[in-house]
């Protein structure tokens, strides 16, 4: 106990004394646990007062990405088995891919806007210079129709200048494969998640992030220069984003299913699947993709061309007996406008892509679900019961509907049936 004494001197009365007894406090040392680390998105909740499993703690975090650009719900695991060094480098590819999607978004971005302002600005320059051809063709004193027919002229070879560079480069194109990227990065960017919430992943799993990566900037180039992809190839091929041998499995789905949810009627299934795939759906989107080029490389020809002929047109006004000079000024750019219109506004250069990334789609799926047949193996495939539902989700259809289809081939063989596997597209 302490002792505190208090004294009051009152003059009239004399001094009033008083005493208080404090208890002493004493102060122990206080010890502030710390917090393990959990890795880097991962914090440690303990408002409940949970007990944490020692091996294992699961915790789903959500969190807002504004590279990733919408709200990402992740799962991670975190076993005491795991090669931290492994941990960290997947988490480096993730940062990178989500880079590149803020990128690609923002370069595609770019690209569409290209599309839109060349092309009003082309079609704006060839109908004031056919205007003013016009115009020239009418006048009756020798001084406006010369800076109308320079003028024009000028216009005219201005817009084949543009109409050759828009044609080249294919800006819809290029904004439709900004796009693409974009999407198979993030499907990239969930699929690693994935691999970190369920599994217990390795160098391995390491590599392929890296090859899948590399593999998509090479389908998928940000420079125009030097490794811009080619708009107008002699042979359309499928788009191939996926490095060579590609076979995606998802391991550590808890307890192992005697034959990993394989048997020999969903084997056969599959591969009635890949027959219907590879002798319909395949070569009906590279049919739809060489139409599509086709008529691109007939547009990207005709309205430059057409803009030159209206400038020699153009230069031409008043210096002939016929009228021949300003048919070709005032019709060649009304044509050249008509067709930049259905080139560059209806975006027929992304529809190729389109067509050509289909292609790719149906082909990647395809290889994957061979991969899996091939394998003798069944511990060492993907889970036959999860490929099958994700077939069936990437085909548009119903497990029900997926069967259906393969029964129908099987008893079809003879005769080709007209479906096709893919309700999607």
């Amino acid at each position: 106990m302490a002792t505190l004494q208090v004294s009051v001197n009152l003059a009239s009365k004399g001094t009033i004394s008083a005493t208080i007894n404090v208890p002493k406090i004493r102060v122990s040392h206080v010890s502030i646990p710390q917090l393990p680390f959990r890795g880097l998105v991962e914090e440690l909740d303990n408002r409940n007062n949970q007990t944490v499993d020692k091996t294992t703690l699961i915790k789903e975090d959500a969190y807002y990405s504004s590279s990733i650009g919408t709200n990402i719900f992740t799962a991670h695991s975190i076993n005491n088995n795991s090669d931290p060094l492994v941990i960290s480098k997947l988490h480096s590819i993730m940062e990178a891919i989500a880079d590149r999607v803020e990128m690609h978004k923002n370069i595609g971005v770019q690209r569409d806007n290209w599309n839109h302002l060349l092309l009003t600005s082309v079609n704006a320059i060839t109908l004031a210079a056919a205007t003013m051809t016009g115009i020239a063709a009418i006048s009756t004193t020798l001084e406006p129709v010369v800076a109308l027919k320079v003028s024009s002229t000028l216009l005219y070879l201005a817009a084949t200048a543009i109409l050759v560079v828009m044609n080249k480069i294919q800006p819809s194109q290029l904004a439709e494969e900004q796009r693409n990227a974009a999407r198979l990065f993030k499907q990239l960017h969930g699929e690693i998640e994935t691999k970190l919430a369920l599994c217990k992943p390795t160098i391995n799993d390491v590599n392929e992030a890296m090859d899948r990566v590399l593999a998509l900037d090479r389908a998928y180039p940000l420079p125009l220069l030097g490794v811009m992809l080619e708009k107008f190839p002699q042979i359309v091929e499928p788009a191939v984003w996926w490095p060579k041998g590609n076979q995606r499995q998802i391991e550590g789905l808890g307890e192992k299913v005697k034959g990993n949810g394989w048997d020999t009627k969903l084997e056969e299934e599959m591969r009635e699947i890949v027959e219907v795939l590879q002798r319909k759906d395949i070569p009906e989107y590279l049919r739809l993709s060489e139409k599509a080029l086709n008529f691109n490389r007939f547009l990207a020809i005709s309205g430059p061309l057409l803009t030159g002929i209206a400038a020699l047109g153009s230069a031409f006004v008043g210096n002939t007996n016929g009228v021949w000079a300003e048919i070709l000024g005032v019709m060649g750019g009304a044509l050249a406008s008509v067709v930049n219109t259905l080139e560059h506004g209806g975006q027929v250069g992304m529809v190729f892509e389109m067509y050509r990334g289909n292609a790719g789609f149906f082909k990647l799926m395809k290889e994957t679900i061979e991969s899996n047949i091939r394998e003798k193996d069944t511990e060492k495939r993907e889970n036959g019961e999860l490929l099958k539902m994700k077939v069936a989700l990437q085909l548009g259809r119903s497990l029900s509907e997926l069967k259906h289809i393969a029964v129908l081939s099987s008893e079809n063989k003879a005769s080709k049936i007209e479906e096709f596997a893919s309700k999607l597209f």
